[in-house]
């Protein structure tokens, strides 16, 4: 996991930390009224779930983690989890080590599969006695997040493919594509559909010969065009004229570039090409998949320093 994407996790789990230890703190001296009560334990959790807007379950637990409560829902009890024992369960590990609250890492849950989180407060007696355990869990989709969208890093990533793949690259060869025998005009009619009718993002799959598309019209929509539609200069009557957008990453000027790039390299070599390619306007990140099933991402203007023989591994750089 990306360095920004665990910061992101991190920022959430820092807010909801501090929103559930205060809830679950709150019922600590109700319960240990109540201690010992089962029907008044069961009350009290009942009452407090009916105000937590963003609850699941409440249980106690006694000193020894077994559950001496049913599982208290919003809408009912379920006692089939009394005597339960959640010595096991990971995220008591925190709370038994001795953490007043504790909150675990996201998990899915047993029953529904779904990605949880549960909340452990300690009871303790006045002379400091461990008296056992307040659980609650949570439905991650119900938590009282900020939302964030996390920004996706556009520092260059490098993944490495099917190893069975790139242990038999030369083994294989590239085979002329239909795409290969008319790829200037396929990549001036992709230029033309990003820079005049509304697509913002095209993948070419080279060895397949088609491309699959995304416009800024119907953007949850994808379109898929076969070598028959790529070649052909009429497919732009078929997409709507729209100006480029001013928000774009790449400059329009420079997107004929960097499908010249992809040219090359899908040309270089016979045992090391590219298989495809994909740009995207708006965050300026080009894709790239070679025949060794290696992938990169990078933006635009990083992959165009970028040299043949720095792809082919005859620079001092590591090679896709």
């Amino acid at each position: 996991m990306s360095e920004a994407l665990q910061a992101a996790i991190a920022r959430q789990r820092m807010l909801l930390h501090t929103r559930l230890s205060a809830v679950l703190s709150r019922l600590h001296t109700a319960c240990l009224e109540a201690w010992g009560d089962r029907a008044a334990l069961e009350q009290q959790l009942t009452a407090t779930m009916a105000t937590l807007p963003y609850g699941k379950y409440l249980y106690l637990l006694d000193h020894q983690a077994q559950q001496i409560t049913a599982n208290i829902a919003r809408d009912a009890l379920l006692p089939e989890h009394y005597g339960r024992d959640r010595t096991s369960r990971p995220y008591m590990a925190e709370a038994i080590a001795g953490a007043d609250f504790s909150l675990s890492p996201a998990y899915l849950s047993r029953n529904n599969r779904r990605p949880s989180l549960t909340a452990v407060q300690r009871l303790t007696g006045p002379d400091g006695t461990l008296l056992g355990y307040l659980g609650a869990d949570f439905d991650l989709r119900d938590l009282p997040l900020t939302r964030e969208l996390y920004r996706q890093s556009d520092q260059w990533l490098q993944l490495k493919g099917d190893p069975a793949i790139r242990g038999g690259l030369f083994f294989q060869q590239r085979i002329e594509s239909l795409m290969d025998s008319r790829i200037d005009e396929v990549l001036d009619l992709l230029a033309e559909l990003i820079r005049s009718h509304g697509v913002f993002h095209g993948k070419l799959h080279f060895s397949s010969s088609r491309a699959t598309l995304w416009l800024l019209d119907t953007p949850y929509h994808f379109r898929v065009l076969d070598y028959e539609d790529l070649s052909d200069p009429a497919i732009c009557l078929a997409y709507p004229q729209r100006a480029y957008p001013e928000e774009a990453e790449i400059p329009a000027a420079q997107i004929r570039t960097v499908f010249d790039q992809f040219r090359a390299l899908r040309l270089m070599d016979e045992n090391i090409y590219l298989r495809s390619g994909s740009l995207n306007i708006m965050n300026g990140i080009v894709a790239l998949n070679f025949s060794c099933d290696g992938s990169h991402y990078m933006r635009w203007d990083e992959f165009l320093d970028k040299r043949l023989d720095f792809w082919l591994g005859t620079s001092a750089l590591t090679s896709p």
